[in-house]
């Protein structure tokens, strides 16, 4: 399912960006751009994390960006975005993130679908490794394709 969301048109990468507020609108573009979320999604997002959000940071320098159906989401999607060098997330030394996901689901189940496959991958070592090394949207395509192979 994450090779479903997550495209060469939703998978991307940036230098320099200028904070955390800049990656999630980075993060959010391909969504917005496809007409999955509204800009009130994006808003919700950075409004969240502003608030001390920072439960988006799931460790190891990834961050899960996202809000409730309500606030924008108008399909599921998810897109991810790669920053060098990592952004303080809530300008807080404590959250470093190099790679956001924003994820936008329709519903409950497709959060929740979408969510575990993210964990396995996650949670996989040798796979978040091979994620967080990646340099291309095909070698993160290569690395998703991965998921489930024994």
């Amino acid at each position: 399912m994450l090779t479903d969301y997550l495209t060469p048109s939703t998978i991307n990468f940036a230098e320099n960006v200028e904070g955390w507020r800049a990656a999630i609108a980075l993060v959010a573009q391909p969504l917005l751009e496809s007409g999955s979320i509204t800009t009130e999604y994006v808003d919700s997002m950075t409004d969240s994390i502003a608030g001390g959000g920072t439960y988006i940071d799931l460790g190891f320098g990834i961050a899960l960006a996202h809000s409730r159906p309500e606030d924008g989401v108008v399909r599921t999607g998810l897109s991810s975005l790669r920053v060098t060098p990592p952004v303080l997330l809530n300008d807080e030394a404590a959250h470093p993130i190099d790679q956001f996901f924003c994820l936008a689901a329709i519903d409950a189940k497709g959060h929740i679908e979408t969510m575990q496959e993210l964990a396995g991958l996650l949670s996989d070592d040798e796979l978040r490794s091979e994620l967080l090394a990646a340099q291309t949207s095909a070698e993160v395509t290569a690395v998703l394709h991965k998921i489930g192979t024994p």
